[in-house]
Protein backbone atom coordinates (compact mmCIF):
# COMPACT_ATOMS: atom_id res chain seq x y z
CA UNK A 1 0.00 0.00 0.00
CA UNK A 2 2.76 2.55 0.68
CA UNK A 3 4.30 1.93 -2.48
CA UNK A 4 1.08 2.53 -4.24
CA UNK A 5 0.91 5.90 -2.38
CA UNK A 6 4.35 6.98 -3.31
CA UNK A 7 3.30 5.89 -6.68
CA UNK A 8 0.26 8.26 -6.98
CA UNK A 9 1.69 11.00 -5.14
CA UNK A 10 5.14 11.35 -7.24
CA UNK A 11 3.04 11.44 -10.53
CA UNK A 12 0.66 14.00 -9.04
CA UNK A 13 3.67 15.81 -8.32
CA UNK A 14 4.94 15.22 -11.51
CA UNK A 15 2.08 16.51 -13.51
CA UNK A 16 1.22 19.63 -11.73
CA UNK A 17 4.84 20.55 -11.49
CA UNK A 18 4.98 20.60 -14.90
CA UNK A 19 2.81 24.07 -15.37
CA UNK A 20 2.49 24.20 -19.00
CA UNK A 21 1.07 20.62 -19.05
CA UNK A 22 -1.12 21.29 -15.74
CA UNK A 23 -2.37 25.00 -17.16
CA UNK A 24 -3.09 23.68 -20.75
CA UNK A 25 -4.75 20.96 -19.08
CA UNK A 26 -7.00 23.47 -17.17
CA UNK A 27 -7.53 26.24 -19.68
CA UNK A 28 -8.54 23.88 -22.46
CA UNK A 29 -12.28 23.07 -21.30
CA UNK A 30 -12.90 26.89 -20.14
CA UNK A 31 -11.66 27.65 -24.01
CA UNK A 32 -13.87 25.34 -25.22
CA UNK A 33 -16.75 26.41 -23.32
CA UNK A 34 -15.86 30.17 -24.86
CA UNK A 35 -15.89 29.08 -28.11
CA UNK A 36 -19.29 26.81 -27.37
CA UNK A 37 -21.24 29.89 -25.98
CA UNK A 38 -19.96 32.14 -28.91
CA UNK A 39 -20.19 29.37 -31.83
CA UNK A 40 -22.96 27.24 -31.10
CA UNK A 41 -24.87 28.60 -28.53
CA UNK A 42 -27.05 30.85 -31.12
CA UNK A 43 -27.16 27.67 -33.77
CA UNK A 44 -28.76 25.35 -30.75
CA UNK A 45 -30.82 28.51 -29.72
CA UNK A 46 -32.19 29.12 -33.54
CA UNK A 47 -32.92 24.78 -33.54
CA UNK A 48 -34.83 25.14 -30.38
CA UNK A 49 -36.68 28.01 -31.36
CA UNK A 50 -37.56 26.23 -35.01
CA UNK A 51 -38.78 23.41 -33.57
CA UNK A 52 -41.11 25.40 -30.41
CA UNK A 53 -43.19 27.38 -33.06
CA UNK A 54 -46.55 27.93 -32.04
CA UNK A 55 -45.32 26.79 -27.89
CA UNK A 56 -45.48 29.51 -25.22
CA UNK A 57 -41.45 29.58 -24.11
CA UNK A 58 -40.40 31.85 -21.92
CA UNK A 59 -36.18 33.42 -23.25
CA UNK A 60 -35.32 31.74 -20.03
CA UNK A 61 -36.47 28.47 -20.56
CA UNK A 62 -34.63 28.28 -23.78
CA UNK A 63 -31.47 29.61 -22.76
CA UNK A 64 -31.55 26.95 -19.78
CA UNK A 65 -31.75 24.34 -22.74
CA UNK A 66 -29.11 26.11 -24.90
CA UNK A 67 -26.82 26.36 -22.02
CA UNK A 68 -27.50 22.83 -20.69
CA UNK A 69 -26.68 21.01 -24.03
CA UNK A 70 -23.69 23.20 -24.32
CA UNK A 71 -22.24 22.33 -21.05
CA UNK A 72 -23.72 18.77 -21.43
CA UNK A 73 -21.03 18.93 -24.99
CA UNK A 74 -18.06 20.53 -23.03
CA UNK A 75 -17.58 17.63 -20.05
CA UNK A 76 -18.62 14.83 -22.12
CA UNK A 77 -15.59 15.48 -24.23
CA UNK A 78 -12.87 17.29 -21.38
CA UNK A 79 -13.58 13.41 -19.45
CA UNK A 80 -12.17 12.11 -22.22
CA UNK A 81 -9.17 14.55 -23.75
CA UNK A 82 -8.34 15.77 -20.45
CA UNK A 83 -7.71 11.95 -18.96
CA UNK A 84 -5.66 11.19 -22.29
CA UNK A 85 -3.82 14.45 -21.43
CA UNK A 86 -2.92 13.61 -17.37
CA UNK A 87 -1.86 10.53 -18.81
CA UNK A 88 0.81 11.17 -20.87
CA UNK A 89 3.36 10.96 -17.96
CA UNK A 90 3.39 7.32 -18.23
CA UNK A 91 4.31 7.94 -22.20
CA UNK A 92 6.56 10.52 -21.00
CA UNK A 93 8.36 8.54 -18.63
CA UNK A 94 8.93 5.80 -21.07
CA UNK A 95 11.04 8.46 -23.39
CA UNK A 96 12.85 9.76 -20.58
CA UNK A 97 13.71 6.86 -18.96
CA UNK A 98 11.92 6.87 -15.68
CA UNK A 99 9.73 4.08 -16.34
CA UNK A 100 13.20 2.02 -16.41
CA UNK A 101 14.57 3.43 -13.18
CA UNK A 102 11.00 2.60 -11.67
CA UNK A 103 10.83 -1.06 -12.66
CA UNK A 104 14.50 -1.76 -10.23
CA UNK A 105 12.59 -0.40 -7.24
CA UNK A 106 10.80 -3.23 -4.74
CA UNK A 107 7.58 -1.97 -6.25
CA UNK A 108 6.10 -4.52 -8.34
CA UNK A 109 5.09 -3.24 -12.12
CA UNK A 110 1.22 -4.27 -10.99
CA UNK A 111 1.82 -1.21 -8.30
CA UNK A 112 3.30 1.40 -10.87
CA UNK A 113 0.32 0.69 -13.29
CA UNK A 114 -2.01 1.50 -11.00
CA UNK A 115 -0.57 4.13 -9.43
CA UNK A 116 -0.46 5.91 -13.27
CA UNK A 117 -4.35 5.06 -13.68
CA UNK A 118 -5.30 6.91 -10.07
CA UNK A 119 -3.18 9.57 -10.40
CA UNK A 120 -4.64 10.30 -13.56
CA UNK A 121 -8.15 10.07 -12.47
CA UNK A 122 -7.23 12.69 -9.50
CA UNK A 123 -5.88 15.03 -11.98
CA UNK A 124 -8.59 14.27 -14.38
CA UNK A 125 -11.21 14.43 -11.98
CA UNK A 126 -9.95 18.12 -10.67
CA UNK A 127 -9.49 19.86 -13.93
CA UNK A 128 -13.36 18.56 -15.15
CA UNK A 129 -14.30 19.47 -11.78
CA UNK A 130 -13.04 22.62 -12.43
CA UNK A 131 -14.72 23.15 -15.61
CA UNK A 132 -17.81 21.76 -14.22
CA UNK A 133 -18.14 24.33 -12.00
CA UNK A 134 -17.76 26.80 -14.49
CA UNK A 135 -20.52 25.38 -16.11
CA UNK A 136 -22.91 25.27 -13.74
CA UNK A 137 -22.01 29.12 -12.95
CA UNK A 138 -22.87 29.12 -17.12
CA UNK A 139 -26.39 27.47 -16.90
CA UNK A 140 -27.02 29.63 -13.41
CA UNK A 141 -26.47 33.25 -15.29
CA UNK A 142 -28.78 31.77 -18.65
CA UNK A 143 -31.67 30.26 -16.73
CA UNK A 144 -31.29 27.99 -13.58
CA UNK A 145 -34.10 24.90 -13.15
CA UNK A 146 -31.27 22.69 -11.56
CA UNK A 147 -32.22 21.02 -8.58
CA UNK A 148 -29.60 19.72 -5.60
CA UNK A 149 -30.19 16.40 -6.68
CA UNK A 150 -29.80 17.22 -10.71
CA UNK A 151 -26.51 18.97 -9.43
CA UNK A 152 -25.20 15.52 -7.40
CA UNK A 153 -25.99 13.14 -10.41
CA UNK A 154 -24.63 15.90 -13.26
CA UNK A 155 -21.13 15.77 -11.19
CA UNK A 156 -21.47 12.00 -10.53
CA UNK A 157 -21.72 11.44 -14.25
CA UNK A 158 -18.52 13.87 -14.70
CA UNK A 159 -16.73 11.10 -12.15
CA UNK A 160 -17.91 8.18 -13.84
CA UNK A 161 -17.24 9.52 -17.38
CA UNK A 162 -13.29 9.92 -16.01
CA UNK A 163 -13.02 6.68 -15.02
CA UNK A 164 -13.92 6.07 -18.25
CA UNK A 165 -11.91 8.21 -19.92
CA UNK A 166 -8.65 7.33 -17.82
CA UNK A 167 -9.46 3.58 -18.42
CA UNK A 168 -9.82 4.12 -22.26
CA UNK A 169 -6.62 6.60 -21.94
CA UNK A 170 -4.63 3.83 -20.38
CA UNK A 171 -4.98 1.34 -22.22
CA UNK A 172 -4.26 2.93 -25.50
CA UNK A 173 -1.13 4.74 -24.47
CA UNK A 174 0.21 1.62 -23.08
CA UNK A 175 1.02 0.84 -26.39
CA UNK A 176 2.92 4.60 -27.57
CA UNK A 177 6.52 4.99 -26.56
CA UNK A 178 7.27 8.35 -28.43
CA UNK A 179 6.25 12.41 -27.78
CA UNK A 180 4.96 11.79 -31.69
CA UNK A 181 2.88 9.46 -31.34
CA UNK A 182 1.64 10.70 -28.31
CA UNK A 183 1.40 14.08 -30.16
CA UNK A 184 -1.00 12.15 -32.57
CA UNK A 185 -3.53 10.26 -30.34
CA UNK A 186 -3.96 13.23 -28.50
CA UNK A 187 -4.66 15.22 -32.02
CA UNK A 188 -6.81 12.24 -33.01
CA UNK A 189 -8.57 12.37 -29.56
CA UNK A 190 -9.40 16.10 -29.26
CA UNK A 191 -10.74 16.28 -32.82
CA UNK A 192 -12.97 13.22 -33.53
CA UNK A 193 -14.10 12.36 -30.01
CA UNK A 194 -16.58 14.85 -29.66
CA UNK A 195 -18.14 14.16 -32.93
CA UNK A 196 -18.67 9.72 -32.25
CA UNK A 197 -19.89 10.30 -28.76
CA UNK A 198 -22.53 13.09 -29.82
CA UNK A 199 -21.13 15.81 -28.38
CA UNK A 200 -20.87 18.41 -31.32
CA UNK A 201 -23.66 16.91 -33.18
CA UNK A 202 -26.64 15.32 -31.47
CA UNK A 203 -26.54 11.80 -32.83
CA UNK A 204 -29.91 12.14 -34.34
CA UNK A 205 -28.72 13.76 -37.03
CA UNK A 206 -26.96 10.61 -38.25
CA UNK A 207 -28.34 8.12 -40.54
CA UNK A 208 -29.72 5.41 -39.23
CA UNK A 209 -26.80 2.86 -39.86
CA UNK A 210 -24.33 5.30 -38.39
CA UNK A 211 -26.60 5.56 -35.45
CA UNK A 212 -26.72 2.09 -34.64
CA UNK A 213 -22.41 1.97 -34.93
CA UNK A 214 -22.16 4.54 -32.56
CA UNK A 215 -24.63 3.02 -30.05
CA UNK A 216 -22.21 0.63 -29.75
CA UNK A 217 -19.21 2.89 -28.40
CA UNK A 218 -19.86 3.32 -24.47
CA UNK A 219 -18.66 7.16 -24.70
CA UNK A 220 -22.44 7.60 -26.43
CA UNK A 221 -23.79 6.45 -23.23
CA UNK A 222 -22.03 9.07 -21.05
CA UNK A 223 -22.84 11.70 -22.96
CA UNK A 224 -26.57 10.99 -23.08
CA UNK A 225 -26.53 10.81 -18.97
CA UNK A 226 -24.40 13.57 -18.26
CA UNK A 227 -27.00 16.04 -20.92
CA UNK A 228 -29.79 14.34 -19.40
CA UNK A 229 -28.81 15.41 -16.22
CA UNK A 230 -27.69 19.43 -17.02
CA UNK A 231 -31.35 19.47 -18.98
CA UNK A 232 -33.17 17.65 -16.02
CA UNK A 233 -34.79 21.02 -14.43
CA UNK A 234 -35.71 22.76 -18.22
CA UNK A 235 -37.50 18.72 -18.97
CA UNK A 236 -39.43 19.74 -15.40
CA UNK A 237 -39.95 22.76 -16.27
CA UNK A 238 -41.88 22.02 -19.18
CA UNK A 239 -43.67 19.30 -17.74
CA UNK A 240 -44.74 21.72 -15.16
CA UNK A 241 -46.00 24.10 -17.81
CA UNK A 242 -48.77 21.29 -19.23
CA UNK A 243 -46.95 20.54 -22.27
CA UNK A 244 -47.76 18.15 -24.37
CA UNK A 245 -45.46 15.10 -23.44
CA UNK A 246 -44.91 14.07 -27.37
CA UNK A 247 -43.05 17.86 -27.40
CA UNK A 248 -41.15 16.64 -24.44
CA UNK A 249 -40.07 13.64 -25.74
CA UNK A 250 -39.11 14.94 -29.13
CA UNK A 251 -36.65 17.02 -27.74
CA UNK A 252 -35.03 14.57 -25.64
CA UNK A 253 -34.73 12.50 -28.83
CA UNK A 254 -33.18 15.70 -31.04
CA UNK A 255 -30.53 16.43 -28.56
CA UNK A 256 -29.91 12.11 -27.39
CA UNK A 257 -31.17 12.55 -23.92
CA UNK A 258 -33.25 9.41 -25.49
CA UNK A 259 -30.63 6.96 -27.04
CA UNK A 260 -32.00 4.04 -29.59
CA UNK A 261 -30.33 1.43 -30.44
CA UNK A 262 -32.05 -0.30 -33.47
CA UNK A 263 -34.73 1.23 -33.01
CA UNK A 264 -35.37 0.20 -29.62
CA UNK A 265 -35.41 2.83 -26.55
CA UNK A 266 -32.15 2.54 -24.40
CA UNK A 267 -32.95 2.92 -20.38
CA UNK A 268 -31.13 5.42 -17.89
CA UNK A 269 -30.06 2.57 -16.18
CA UNK A 270 -29.09 0.58 -19.52
CA UNK A 271 -26.67 3.75 -19.90
CA UNK A 272 -25.29 3.63 -16.52
CA UNK A 273 -24.53 -0.26 -17.04
CA UNK A 274 -23.08 -0.22 -20.21
CA UNK A 275 -20.74 2.98 -18.78
CA UNK A 276 -19.54 0.59 -15.87
CA UNK A 277 -19.18 -2.52 -17.59
CA UNK A 278 -16.66 -0.69 -19.81
CA UNK A 279 -14.71 0.81 -17.55
CA UNK A 280 -14.80 -2.71 -15.72
CA UNK A 281 -13.53 -4.39 -19.28
CA UNK A 282 -10.46 -1.71 -20.20
CA UNK A 283 -9.42 -1.47 -16.43
CA UNK A 284 -9.16 -5.42 -16.63
CA UNK A 285 -7.64 -5.05 -20.12
CA UNK A 286 -4.55 -2.46 -18.67
CA UNK A 287 -4.16 -4.92 -15.70
CA UNK A 288 -3.93 -7.78 -17.86
CA UNK A 289 -1.72 -5.86 -20.66
CA UNK A 290 1.13 -4.76 -17.84
CA UNK A 291 1.03 -8.33 -16.34
CA UNK A 292 1.63 -10.34 -19.46
CA UNK A 293 2.78 -8.05 -21.95
CA UNK A 294 4.73 -5.54 -20.24
CA UNK A 295 6.30 -8.46 -18.44
CA UNK A 296 7.49 -9.82 -21.88
CA UNK A 297 9.17 -6.43 -22.79
CA UNK A 298 10.81 -6.18 -19.99
CA UNK A 299 12.60 -9.59 -20.52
Amino acid sequence: MSGLLASIKRNCKVYFKDKAMFFSSLITPIILLVLYVFFLAKVFKDNFGKSLEGVVCSDKLINGMVAGQLCSSLLAVCCITVAFCSNMLMVQDKVTGARADLAITPAKRSVHALGYYISTLVTTIIVCGVAACCSLIYIACSGWYLSVGDVFLLLSDVVLLSMFGTALSSVINFFLSSQGQMSAVGTAVSAGYGFICGAYMPISFFGKALQNIVGFLPGTYGTSLVRYHSMAGTLREMSAMGWDSSVIESIKDSVDINLYLFGNKVEVWVSYLVLVLSIVALVGVYVLLNKFVGKKRKK
